[in-house]
């Protein structure tokens, strides 16, 4: 029996069935075993802005933030293919993931976009292969582009526990190109190492800019998971990792480290968090930004949810694309979470951000600022495939 490859392609994808003898067996069964274990999901990110007052030409400069007032926006779509690593001494995996929108390219502010997220001709956020050596517990080894170790916050909104970013995840890059090795130790400890081309996030292959190749960033971080006998404290995560390496700017050296954790607590349904983001760039000035975290769920099938995250930034306002050399900024955010449809993710968010260093957001020209306050009312609708 000959199969076109348009037959293929729809028993791959599951819309017809072959009834083949035992001879014929062969010619399909290499094909339907290789993509069993393969996976495909994705998400749609919309979301609405309202601004009070007038005057949006400088918004608050966090990842995501501009372009997005006082209307309806389509934040990011991605779609993943993958297939994890099986169970056994020798296995093998991949990971790609394919983001498009606006929260999909460079940070919107051009400031902060050697910093955080990817070129704009860029879509492919991950791309990499994953393989598993039978070294004591299975030592893991990611070879391509890959998210960033550090960081409390992840480029897929719908993970954080809040809609807008903070400023932690703005400083902080989000994907590396390069090799990441994770050996899990125990149900406590995790650990990892890995070099990549550079320390900061721009395009899929970029480089450091002294077009000298032998210069890489590398990156270690572990994890700590409290254990079930921890009582209360079970699933509490600790996380410590850093960055140092050229960035690609000609000649810049940069080192990023960063700690975070979440902590749960006799309150039953009540998780707390912090995080710490701290940057030594060469040629600007020292930069921290300090965070807290806090989520309550009233019973756990409940699909009403809450949260509240302060936090503090101190230190370069280029890195924000703001004037004052120093930029000290505060920001208070609070999210309610309800999942009434399966599958589909919605919440509506207040976002309070001040300057303690002049003025820096609204105005009706960009550069000219009028206000230390901005606010953000938001709604956000995320649906999972």
């Amino acid at each position: 029996m000959k199969i076109n490859k348009c037959t293929v392609g729809l028993v791959a994808a599951g819309l017809i069935s072959l009834a083949v003898n035992a001879e014929e067996k062969m010619v399909t069964t290499p094909l339907l075993t290789a993509l069993s274990s393969t996976t495909i999901s994705g998400y749609i990110d919309t979301s609405a802005h309202w601004n009070p007052g007038t005057g949006n030409a400088n918004p608050a400069p966090y990842s995501f933030n501009a372009g997005k007032q006082d209307g309806f926006n389509i934040d990011s779509v991605m779609l993943s293919v993958s297939k994890p690593l099986e169970e056994g001494q020798w296995s093998s995996g991949y990971q790609l993931d394919l983001s498009f929108g606006p929260d999909s390219g460079a940070v919107n502010n051009p400031a902060t976009a050697p910093l955080s997220g990817f070129g704009l001709s860029e879509h492919v956020r991950q791309a990499y292969v994953v393989l598993r050596a039978p070294v004591g517990n299975g030592l893991d080894f990611t070879i391509g582009r890959f998210d960033t170790i550090l960081g409390f916050e992840s480029s897929d909104a719908y993970k954080n526990p809040n809609y807008t970013r903070s400023y932690g995840y703005t400083i902080t890059p989000t994907e590396h190109t390069g090799v990441l090795m994770a050996y899990h130790v125990s149900d406590l400890l995790s650990l990892k190492a890995g070099v990549a081309n550079t320390i900061n996030t721009l395009s899929l292959n970029s480089r450091n800019g002294n077009g000298t190749e032998s210069q890489k960033a590398y990156l270690a971080g572990l994890t700590l998971t409290a254990p079930d006998s921890a009582g209360f404290l079970k699933g509490s995560v600790l996380n410590v990792a850093a960055l140092h390496g050229p960035t690609t700017a000609p000649g810049a050296q940069a080192t990023d480290i960063s700690l975070n954790g979440s902590l749960a607590t006799p309150l039953e349904g009540l998780r707390i968090g912090a995080t710490w983001d701290e940057l030594f760039d060469v040629g600007v000035p020292h930069t921290w930004v300090g965070g807290a975290y806090a989520s309550f769920r009233p019973a756990p099938e409940s699909k009403l949810s809450f949260h509240a995250r302060g936090e503090y930034y101190h230190g370069a306002g280029a890195l924000l694309g703001v004037a004052p050399a120093k930029a000290h900024i505060w920001a208070a955010t609070g999210t309610i979470q309800y999942d009434l449809w399966q599958n589909v993710i919605s919440r509506l968010e207040v976002r309070w951000d001040r300057s303690d260093s002049g003025k820096i957001f609204g105005g009706t020209v960009a550069g000219t600022p009028t206000k230390r306050n901005d606010f953000t009312v938001a709604a956000n609708v995320i649906y999972k495939f």
